[in-house]
């Protein structure tokens, strides 16, 4: 009996594996090297700093002796500093200011290159083109020119055509107030470019029988844009505000640049020039890790809730 059960076990046929089970494990087979590459490239260096955060690691344990195990006291030193509260809230609100602006400006090109003819979209699609392709640091020195207290034009269009005198001979950066004036027309000039053509691919995407439907039945310019183009926009608007967000926080190079030219450091530094003063220039690499942690901390408390809405819209 049993060895009849047996045979008739044996006869029958082998299951075979769902066709949704193959669908559920090809994705992961396809995004395995992908991840492997991510995990070494990015995972690897994160993890040394991390590492390196929690040591006592000075310019001695760069020439070979041993570095200390601290723990969270790099990260107790930085949240006791006043300083570091006065960068981070120059550096959000400095954050916020150039986000708003790059996104309201990108939008509004986008929207007129949506109109215009086409050799004028040719021809605004290579300046903008033009604009992002320049380096941060050649930028910045140009529009350092621009803004010289003796011979910028800014100075000269203000007090000659506008005739504005207290602009006669304006030093825009010994101030913090117009050293930032000029940084957000610089970090926002760069980033223009991107968030336009973002958006304008985005509005290409639309469609137009929808936008005709409403406009027969009576909705304006502005109800079409809000209740038809903006619902559709929105993951793109979403994920270009991250995009900004996160490199607005960390920039770096403009700020530098323009206090060689003649900003003061003390009052004008941000979280990346900060990072740099303390760990490169100042040779405290471990608090130089607390202040980098913290810092993409702060940039995933700050974009969590827009990656949220954009995947719960998704869903």
């Amino acid at each position: 009996m049993i060895e009849a059960e047996a045979a008739a076990q044996a006869a029958l046929p082998t299951p075979r594996r769902s066709p949704r089970r193959r669908a559920t494990v090809l994705p992961l087979v396809l995004l395995a090297p992908a991840t492997a590459i991510v995990a070494v490239v990015i995972g690897w260096p994160l993890v040394q700093l991390a590492l390196l955060s929690f040591q006592e690691f000075g310019r001695a344990q760069v020439f070979g002796q041993p570095a200390e195990w601290v723990w969270f006291d790099n990260y107790v030193t930085v949240l006791g500093d006043g300083e570091f509260w006065t960068v981070l809230g120059r550096t959000v609100a400095f954050a916020l200011v150039c986000v708003v602006s790059a996104m309201l400006i990108g939008i509004a090109l986008a929207l007129l290159m949506q109109r215009l003819p086409k050799p004028f979209r040719v021809l605004m699609s290579v300046g903008l083109l033009l604009a992002w392709a320049m380096p941060a640091l050649t930028a910045t020195i140009v529009w350092g020119w621009m803004f010289d207290t003796e011979y910028g034009v800014v100075n000269s269009l203000l007090r000659d055509v506008l005739g504005l005198s207290e602009f006669d001979r304006r030093s825009w950066l010994i101030d913090p107030m117009g050293f930032f004036t000029v940084a957000t027309i610089i970090i926002v000039w760069g980033a223009v470019p991107f968030v336009t053509f973002m958006v304008f691919a985005g509005l290409t995407q639309v469609p137009e029988e929808q936008l005709e439907a409403a406009a027969l039945d009576g909705a304006g310019p502005a109800r079409r844009f809000s209740s038809i183009v903006l619902p559709q926009l929105a993951p793109i608007l979403v994920i270009a505000t991250i995009l900004q967000l996160i490199w607005d926080l960390r920039v770096f190079t403009q700020i530098f640049a323009l206090q060689d030219i003649g900003g003061i450091r003390s009052e004008t530094s941000t979280l990346g020039v900060y990072i740099y003063q303390t760990a490169i220039a100042g040779g405290e690499f471990g608090i130089g890790g607390a202040l980098a942690i913290i810092t993409m901390l702060v940039l995933l408390v700050l974009a969590f809730p827009l990656m949220r809405n954009m995947l719960r819209s998704e869903s």
